[in-house]
């Protein structure tokens, strides 16, 4: 059974569980099971170098949106990252609002088939069965050098701060 976290997260206020550990920095990434615009299987080794995980309950909404953007247009400024936006949304779902919103340089994978990467990362709502909003850096040794779990789902994360912990990895990965 996964370890349930209560009143870890809100929606304007209204507390939610989340599902699985609290990952810290410094841990070892764990590795998940996700689905490509392809229907194809993608897990953690099939992700290379430095990584941003912006994960986000629906591509559909206004902040989840304004995150999955924000993060695109970055991507040219970051050489040497690979950003993946991770949503319960249907592949399908995810392809149709990437061509609308013209978003081509971050990757989407879908968690909606088991919920691994929420069970893994602790990202699972208990009560909507979605991902809440987070962002993770994870460096090409599969070390986390960021986390963040948004306590309220409503608000921004704080993009400064993974993109200031991205840019750290992407150097030390360049030094080595």
């Amino acid at each position: 059974m996964a370890t349930e976290r209560p009143n870890a997260i809100s929606l304007k206020g209204n507390p939610f569980t989340l599902l699985g550990p609290e990952v810290k920095v410094g841990q070892k990434a764990p590795d998940f099971f996700l689905v490509n615009k392809e229907l194809k299987p993608v897990t953690l080794k099939d992700t290379s170098g430095v990584r941003i995980f912006s994960v986000v309950p629906s591509l559909d909404t206004p902040v989840c949106d304004a995150q999955t953007r924000r993060f695109n247009g970055e991507a040219a400024r970051l050489p040497g990252v690979n950003i993946y936006t991770i949503s319960m949304d249907l592949p399908f779902a995810q392809t149709r609002w990437c061509g609308a919103a013209g978003v081509d340089k971050v990757t989407v994978l879908s968690d909606h088939r088991e919920g691994s990467f929420g069970l893994a990362y602790g990202t699972l709502i208990k009560e909507l069965r979605l991902d809440c909003r987070a962002l993770f850096v994870v460096d090409g040794q599969n070390t986390l050098r960021h986390v963040e779990y948004v306590k309220e789902i409503a608000e921004h994360p704080n993009y400064d701060s993974a993109l200031a912990a991205a840019r750290a990895a992407a150097r030390s990965s360049a030094q080595a």
